[in-house]
């Protein structure tokens, strides 16, 4: 028999002249039904790219959005001409699985280092400008409002919203430990 093109596994059963067993055929039960996806269920960055164009018609960026730089460690500004709304998507998705986090806190997640050539490197945040021009915009849209403790909140429309373009990306791919 050919075994070759088979996993390794269905090798040692082929070769021990083992019958092979048939495949059940599948039935709809409770796990395999349709069960509505959230925002923590999908893919991070295919969320991202999605919500992205979808947010393209409801946010208006700053009217020099070609020329920003998102910290004083870069250089350039992005070279995406769609990043304003990518970090908008970023922003609504942070908010969606952290309420009540404000400007300073994105301001440190979405920092990096600051590379001094051969000198040592430090963090550096963010712009915050950017950051509270992006909430302000979705504040506007009703997508998130402020917490009473500080920080912005996401509205029931913008969970909604959020799970809607959940539910059309594909599911994260299964973690595998072998």
């Amino acid at each position: 028999a050919c075994v070759e093109g088979l996993p390794p596994d269905r090798r040692r059963v082929e070769q021990r002249g083992e019958p092979k067993k048939e495949a059940e055929p599948i039935t709809m039960t409770e796990e395999t039904q349709y069960t509505p996806k959230t925002v923590k269920d999908v893919d991070a960055h295919e969320f991202v790219r999605q919500y992205a164009k979808h947010l393209k018609g409801k946010l208006t960026p700053c009217e020099n959005v070609d020329l920003i730089k998102t910290g004083c460690y870069k250089e350039l500004s992005p070279y995406d001409p769609d990043w304003y709304y990518v970090r908008a998507a970023s922003v609504a998705r942070k908010i969606y699985l952290k309420q009540g986090i404000g400007i300073g806190k994105f301001r440190k997640i979405y920092g990096s280092t600051y590379r001094k050539g051969v000198r040592t490197e430090h963090f550096c945040k963010v712009s915050g400008g950017v950051i509270r021009h992006i909430c302000q915009q979705l504040e506007k849209a009703g997508l998130v409002e402020l917490y009473s403790k500080g920080g912005r909140v996401i509205t029931s429309a913008g969970k909604r919203d959020l799970d809607l373009i959940a539910g059309r990306c594909p599911n994260a791919p299964k973690m595998i430990f072998t």
